[in-house]
């Protein structure tokens, strides 16, 4: 059996410029690795590398003993990352009802029973997103980011524009989901308390250079 982990090997990232250079961590079944850094230290692009939504300069991506080669990745690897961003309002198409958004990754879902999950209530499933707020809408968006029960989740600073008590409600959804499925989690925040409550180990990131 190949090795349960999601790996970045050695990867520098960025757009026109790096922003994270040589950079190499690991994330296990049932593990929550967290990441910390300063703004612009390139903790959103290296979550963007490891979900296979953007493509490094160097280095390379694994999943489950499987180099990704060249991202011309496998459906099969795409689908067992899925991905929590920091602004929900950018993550879903204002067309959409959330439940039209929880479903889009395969429609003959169970919609009520992932909307059940998050613990967003029935009637917010037809709304959409300028209707509800952005816990609310966060929730849709763990939804259906486990619809597809994939084998790890990243997390991108997915509790910056929630209050304290909603932080929490998704932070034990997800570990639920983890003690169910055995899943990883990389989990990317500003907040060092709530890294220091819910991940297993912090990788930090520097600073960036002066350009």
């Amino acid at each position: 059996m190949p090795p349960a982990v999601l790996t970045a090997h050695d990867i520098t990232a960025g757009y026109q410029k790096p922003v994270i250079t040589g950079v190499s961590l690991t994330v296990r079944e049932g593990q929550t690795i967290g990441l910390a850094g300063p703004s612009g230290s390139g903790k959103s692009t290296l979550a963007r590398v490891l979900a296979l939504l953007h493509k490094p300069f160097s280095g390379t991506v694994s999943i489950d003993g499987e180099t990704v080669t060249r991202f011309r990745f496998k459906a099969a690897q795409r689908t067992s990352v899925g991905v929590l961003f920091q602004q929900p309002r950018l993550s879903v198409d204002p067309r959409f009802t959330l439940r039209q958004a929880i479903a889009e990754p395969l429609p003959h879902n169970d919609v009520e029973d992932l909307a059940d999950l998050v613990m967003l209530t029935a009637d917010l499933l037809d709304r959409r997103p300028h209707e509800v707020s952005d816990g609310q809408l966060q929730r849709a968006c763990l939804a259906r980011a486990l619809a597809l029960k994939p084998r790890y989740l990243i997390c991108d600073e997915m509790t910056t524009m929630l209050d304290a008590s909603t932080t929490a409600a998704l932070v034990a959804v997800i570990r639920a989901y983890q003690q169910e499925t055995n899943a990883g989690v990389f989990a990317i925040s500003h907040d060092n308390t709530l890294l220091a409550r819910w991940a297993d180990e912090t990788v930090r990131l520097s600073a960036p250079l002066p350009r």
